[in-house]
């Protein structure tokens, strides 16, 4: 795993262990292998600029009051599933640390305009032929 862009303070993050679900037999029925990670943005120790793209992502995994829940339930181990909601927390969080490049407006060269310009007059020539037989009328 690489290193993590702001790395997040894991006393902030709240566990809780729950039954998986799916396929498992008995297995599944007794032991709480499952793990619903809680992370509360707004209260977090994060910079302000990434709180900020964090409650402003359109991602389903965020509630309206800025918790992240991710269920992790992919092992048998309570542990790597522990280690693996973390990761993803983590994931999501890198994904927003590097601020998106501001967009330059710019304008399609003269030369650029022609070209489309005459593609499209020439277009417009072939649908008008279209279905058309040469000769005849």
């Amino acid at each position: 795993m690489t290193e993590p862009l702001v790395p997040i303070n894991t006393d902030e993050v709240e566990f809780s262990a729950i039954r998986a679900q799916g396929a498992g037999g008995q297995n599944v029925n007794k032991v709480s292998s499952a793990i619903h990670l809680r992370y509360a943005i707004p209260a977090s120790s994060l910079p302000d600029p990434i709180k900020e793209r964090l409650l402003a992502l359109n991602d389903q995994r965020i509630t309206s009051e800025g918790v992240v829940v991710i269920k992790a339930q992919t092992t048998r181990s309570q542990e790597q599933n522990k280690a693996d909601a973390i990761e993803r927390l983590q994931a999501l969080v890198d994904s927003v640390a590097v601020p998106p490049k501001p967009r330059r407006a710019t304008k399609p060269t003269k030369s650029s305009q022609r070209k489309r310009l005459d593609s499209k007059a020439t277009r417009g020539d072939v649908k008008k032929l279209r279905g058309r037989v040469s000769g005849g009328e």
